[in-house]
């Protein structure tokens, strides 16, 4: 069955607050409970980044800003893309990009 890269863009980051962390480290799990073998990888926030290029490399900077990630199997991105509608992400003002995963297998 094809993967799906989930990336997270935007919204409020992981909250300083433990009361507050605690939430949404609770509303991740409802959700991945929710889509259940569906999700394969859960992913994480992400941090910092460098970008490497031919020119060399940068701290701190990239092109696109991804805040986290997950991966999905689905039977196509239209069914990857309804297994996140329910995301928390999206309710703390984030977007989520689905990405296919190409085999090249």
């Amino acid at each position: 069955m094809p993967k799906f890269l989930v990336t997270y863009h935007g919204g409020s980051g992981v909250p300083s607050d433990p009361a507050a962390a605690r939430m949404m480290r609770d509303a991740f799990a409802s959700w991945a409970s929710s889509v259940g073998a569906a999700l394969v990888d859960p992913g994480g926030p992400l941090g910092l980044a460098r970008t490497v290029s031919p020119t060399g490399t940068t701290d701190g900077q990239a092109v696109a800003e991804i805040g986290g990630y997950s991966m999905v199997e689905a039977a196509g991105v239209a069914e990857a893309a309804a297994l996140v509608i329910g995301h928390p992400f999206i309710g703390r003002g984030g977007t989520l990009e689905v990405s296919e995963v190409i085999d090249l297998g």
